[in-house]
């Protein structure tokens, strides 16, 4: 199992969520769509050969974000990753894959 993180606009937010979900992720025995989430502040500075979706290239930004937190087998994770990627708005989304261990 893993926990997937990732960083997204409020406008993105359930586009993320319902694509991550469709590919399989968010199960907890017998529940499915199990996330969590809280708000943030997110920070960038975008190089030139950058395209961003928010703010400048050069310009240093501060983007009010969400923080999503789930589960993904590990079988479904290159999938999960593949949707999460195709619904944010981000030209690179900032995710991470941290692996679970059971007791």
């Amino acid at each position: 199992m893993l926990k997937l993180v990732w960083f997204v606009p409020a406008e993105a937010l359930d586009v993320t969520r319902d694509a991550v979900f469709a590919a399989g992720a968010g199960v907890i025995g017998d529940y499915e769509r199990c996330s969590w989430y809280t708000a943030g502040t997110g920070t960038f500075l975008a190089g030139e050969a950058a395209d961003p979706a928010v703010g400048s290239v050069g310009t240093e930004e501060r983007v009010p974000e969400y923080r999503v937190e789930t589960v993904v087998a590990d079988e479904r994770a290159d999938a999960v990753v593949a949707a999460l990627r195709g619904a944010h708005p981000y030209e690179e989304p900032a995710f991470d894959l941290y692996p679970l261990r059971a007791p």
